[in-house]
């Protein structure tokens, strides 16, 4: 409390305890596979499809990337990070060989040399030209700029570069920011100073048939070197995370079904760690539902309430042949989730939704043989006459009932993070019965809102949650190490997946109709 120690008058700003929780975001993707153009493992965040073509290409025949991603947007999705896999970090899985060239130093006897690389595999890396030029007037003469030129058109410039160690060093400045060279000394002496004059970068060819090489390594990467699903787990907002390319590197023959299996399970493993996001996972295709049903439990046999699995593939308008495809649907599910949170909210089940773009299905299922699939947590896609193809399943991978249902499971992801994230204000309070009534009315005001919104079940608050901060979860003996425990319980509304009208008849003569 301030002091006042002359007569007059004063204004304080109280604060009113009140402390409102924003709800987090719950759509936004994460796809990992493989490009035509692009940085290689690292996650860039694309708004829509003409970002994602600028930054890393159209259709290529053999990768379902590019057709995952139009799908996602086509169907309601709004951004998503794109994982670009198979560069220099991973394996040889680039497409093409790097271009490169030599910015030799000035002087008469050459003492050194720059080598620079394009990020971008194949024949799209010659495109590139570099320019040096010197800092401008007034600069110390051993200051130079480099301009990258890509068909002609500058795209990225470095100024006040210099080959002195230091924050203004060429090699450190470029590699730090530069999204399409890599610029590295080759080794052959000290470097005095670069020679002004433009290079352009030449040696990219495409891959020969067969050369290419994927091991489960490049899809699972590493958390440190922030490569594969681990440069995912800086990315705080993904909520859902789809790898379409593995099933064009299993039908390519880089992948067996053992190497799919790792790499489904790792994606599982990711989500699981980072309790936030779902996998959507593809099946292996031209699979029938006796064969779909033996991969779900004897092969693959995945029990996770963080994964999903959606089947049969569908067919698309493929650009890159000027055909119809098969494309696994991860990522037009993937679009559907985001659709389906905007119109109706994260609580409602992303089902019964229609699959825009796809023309027909792989397989179309029996109702018998959806009996069989639906409890295994196979999330069928069905076509209906007159109705067209629709998303008809909401089931997570998780034997425990309790998250059976998709919807059940992102609800949940959706209020502990938005929790999580609106109540970091009450670390290093003081720990008493003050700051446990704000607790209880932040949370509370919350989950009103989500009540009234028609996430929780109930016909009144007290029906659809509680909140406990008191005396009693708070012991003396968590108050001493500093913890302050809350208590949350919820009854999330559950989707009607059998709908049941029973009929009877009844003698005529007396009305029911009210």
């Amino acid at each position: 409390m301030p002091q006042y120690l002359s007569p007059g008058v004063y204004v304080e700003e109280v604060d009113s305890g009140a402390r409102p929780i924003e709800g987090v975001g719950t759509a936004v993707a994460a796809f990992v596979g493989l490009a035509e153009l692009g940085p290689f493992n690292e996650p860039t965040l694309v708004t829509n499809w003409t970002q994602f073509t600028q930054t890393f290409g159209g259709f290529v025949e053999g990768s379902y990337l590019a057709h995952a991603v139009y799908g996602y947007f086509l169907n309601g999705g709004g951004s998503a990070f794109i994982v670009r896999i198979g560069g220099e970090n991973g394996s040889d899985a680039a497409p093409g060989q790097t271009a490169v060239a030599e910015l030799t130093t000035g002087g008469e006897n050459n003492v050194g040399a720059y080598r620079v690389k394009a990020i971008e595999g194949g024949p799209g890396g010659n495109d590139l030209s570099v320019e040096v030029s010197g800092g401008g007037e007034g600069s110390p003469e051993d200051v130079f700029k480099i301009v990258v030129k890509k068909g002609g058109k500058v795209e990225e410039t470095f100024e006040g570069l210099t080959t002195k160690r230091g924050r203004n060093n060429a090699v450190q400045t470029v590699n730090a920011q530069s999204k399409l060279i890599r610029l590295e000394e080759s080794g052959a002496g000290p470097i005095d100073k670069v020679a002004y004059g433009t290079v352009g970068l030449a040696g990219g060819a495409a891959a020969p048939t067969g050369s290419v090489t994927l091991t489960p390594t490049d899809y699972v990467g590493d958390p440190a070197d922030r490569t594969g699903f681990g440069g995912l787990e800086a990315i705080d907002n993904v909520t859902m995370v789809s790898v379409p390319d593995l099933m064009s590197a299993f039908q390519q023959g880089l992948l067996d079904l053992e190497g799919v299996k790792t790499v489904q399970l790792a994606i599982i493993a990711h989500c699981e760690l980072m309790n936030d996001r779902v996998a959507i996972l593809d099946p292996p295709p031209n699979l029938n539902a006796q064969k779909i049903k033996e991969w779900r439990v004897d092969t693959a046999g995945f029990d996770s309430k963080q994964a999903t699995m959606y089947w049969p593939w569908i067919k698309v308008f493929d650009p890159a042949t000027g055909q119809n495809i098969f494309v696994p649907p991860s990522g037009h599910v993937a679009g559907i989730w985001a659709r389906n949170d905007s119109t109706r909210g994260v609580h409602k089940a992303p089902a019964n939704e229609v699959v825009r773009g796809a023309v027909t299905l792989e397989l179309n299922i029996t109702k018998g043989e959806h009996d069989q699939l639906n409890p295994e947590g196979v999330n069928c896609i069905r076509a209906f006459p007159g109705r067209g193809i629709r998303v008809w399943g909401a089931r997570t991978l998780s034997s425990d009932p309790a998250w059976r249902y998709l919807n059940v499971r992102r609800l949940f992801n959706f209020l502990e993070k938005s929790i999580l994230n609106g109540t970091d204000w009450v670390v290093f309070e003081p720990n008493d019965q003050a700051l446990w009534a704000k607790i209880r009315r932040t949370i509370a005001s919350f989950l009103v809102l989500q009540w009234r919104s028609g996430a929780l079940f109930g016909s009144t608050p007290s029906e659809s949650f509680y909140v406990k901060c008191d005396d009693e979860t708070n012991s003396a003996e968590s108050i001493d190490v500093g913890q302050v425990i809350c208590e949350i319980g919820v009854a999330p509304v559950k989707p009607a997946e059998f709908v049941v009208f029973r009929l009877s008849q009844f003698s005529g003569g007396t009305s029911l109709v009210e």
